[in-house]
């Protein structure tokens, strides 16, 4: 005997064409107000929206690569080693992942702009600090405020994108805006070899502080506030509320989006986005200790340039990754008829987790320890090349996946993925040196493709079930209606 007939029915289906229509009609209308959200930007408004957050977001790559060819000049300038002062980069990495974390916080309560504002900054006082350090000490302190001012760059910026593309061009125009900021890694190492080597290490950190406070001065005059209306912390308040945070600020804890990291998904991606990354500072920081002992290169700004075609690979990947990213979510959502799997995006990363990142990293490696002259050199290059590539096509739908998933949170989970991957690398950073000198850059080198790999089997395994992993901890994910 079978039950009653609604018991079999699903409670939010009706088959009342009246009720069907309206339901059709208000989900319309849901969309087409959601849909509009994003037109409050021209064409023309959006190229020069992305174009300055891309800026701001090569400074915190130009602060970091700038250093890297000016190491062995500093040691000698400071009366200290390259391995004191190459924990400048692990700590200004840890001041990258706190402010990360604390800019992105505050940018979801008081918006962009404001936020833009006030960390660009302190990205010259702290330039104008490094470059007038004359103790290690001094050094490492101006650091963190030049990290800490410049750390929004990348997270804001990612949160912009969120804010003024829809989803089906987010993976585009992700892509674009990591390219160009990650000409970073081409251009700062360069810069700042030519300003060691034809001038003084400081040259490089007075010009960080010059091009910070014009940044600051573009973005006053130049960007609007991007954040969808309503989304605001500070909008939410009640209007007396709100008169009082105008004159003090308000007190947040900028950790808590570490807690988003709980997601099964988060935790996975970011660590596939931190040991692909962990290739590249395997690469780039012991690169004078490698590269130049191995060659013969004395030259910083012979050193810098040998950054070059990790920058070109950088700039090729991301908007490929990001174009082909934006083409599978299409093709899979048609396939399902309208519906959305956001996990479709993270298939563009996979050629370059498991092939482009692990192979090019191990090739540098070995080619140092056994392939000499210039041979040798030409596959470090190109391994480089292949590195960078390979490191973007991984990062750039991850990007976008992340601002998929928690669009309304959008800065606030890169930051936390950028910081995660932060704390990972300034742990690892001060150990590469050693780690080398120890048992030589092919193995090293071999440890860290290890764990390239290791990421990638994470991001196939998301792909593979990041329905069932969402269901597991659920931290606000964006559902389907609301992206449609």
């Amino acid at each position: 005997m079978t039950g009653p007939p609604e018991e079999h029915t699903p409670l939010l289906i009706s088959s009342d064409p009246e009720i069907g229509y309206q339901r059709d009609a208000g989900h319309a209308q849901k969309v087409a107000s959601h849909q509009a959200v994003y037109d409050r930007f021209s064409r023309g408004e959006k190229y020069r929206i992305v174009t300055l957050v891309a800026f701001t977001g090569l400074i915190p790559l130009f602060v970091s690569g700038s250093f890297v060819p000016s190491i062995p000049q500093m040691a000698i300038d400071l009366d200290s080693t390259a391995e004191v002062i190459s924990l400048a980069v692990s700590i200004s990495v840890l001041a990258t992942a706190f402010g990360t974390l604390f800019w992105a916080t505050y940018s979801g309560f008081y918006g962009r702009r404001l936020i833009y504002l006030s960390g660009l900054p302190l990205v010259f006082i702290g330039s104008l600090g490094v470059g007038s350090s004359t103790t290690v000490s001094s050094l490492m302190c101006w650091r963190v405020v030049q990290a800490f001012g410049a750390a929004g760059g990348l997270s804001l910026g990612a949160g912009v994108i969120g804010d003024i593309y829809r989803l089906e061009e987010r993976g585009t125009a992700m892509g674009v805006f990591f390219a160009a900021v990650l000409l970073g890694p081409a251009l700062a190492p360069v810069a700042g070899g030519l300003a060691a080597h034809y001038s003084s290490w400081r040259v490089m950190q007075y010009a960080l502080g010059i091009s910070g406070l014009l940044i600051f001065l573009a973005m006053y005059t130049w960007f609007p506030e991007t954040s969808h209306p309503g989304v605001l912390g500070v909008e939410k308040l009640p209007s007396e509320e709100r008169e009082k945070t105008g004159r003090r600020p308000v007190v947040l804890n900028p950790l808590r989006g570490l807690a988003l990291m709980r997601s099964p998904n988060l935790a996975a991606v970011t660590f596939a986005t931190g040991t692909a990354l962990l290739t590249e500072y395997v690469l780039i920081v012991p690169i004078a200790a490698t590269i130049g002992e191995r060659y013969g290169i004395t030259n910083e700004a012979i050193i810098g340039a040998c950054f070059i075609p990790m920058g070109v690979g950088n700039f090729t990947g991301a908007p490929l990754a990001g174009r082909i990213s934006d083409r599978l979510i299409i093709k899979y959502r048609a396939q399902r008829g309208g519906t959305w799997v956001p996990e479709d995006r993270l298939r563009a990363s996979l050629i370059g987790g498991f092939f482009l990142v692990p192979l090019s990293v191990m090739a540098c490696g070995w080619a140092t320890v056994f392939v000499s002259g210039w041979p040798g050199l030409v596959i470090n290059l190109v391994g480089m090349f292949v590195n960078g590539l390979g490191v973007d096509i991984v990062l750039s739908p991850v990007g976008s996946y992340t601002v998929d998933i928690l669009h309304n949170r959008s800065a606030e989970i890169m930051a936390a993925n950028a910081a995660s991957r932060n704390l990972i690398l300034s742990a690892c950073i001060p150990m590469m040196l050693p780690l080398i000198k120890s048992v030589g850059a092919g193995w090293t080198n071999t440890i860290a493709a290890g764990a390239a790999w290791a990421g990638a089997v994470m991001l196939h395994v998301t792909i593979r079930n990041g329905e069932a992993m969402r269901k597991w901890v659920d931290v606000g994910f964006t559902t389907n209606d609301e992206n449609n």
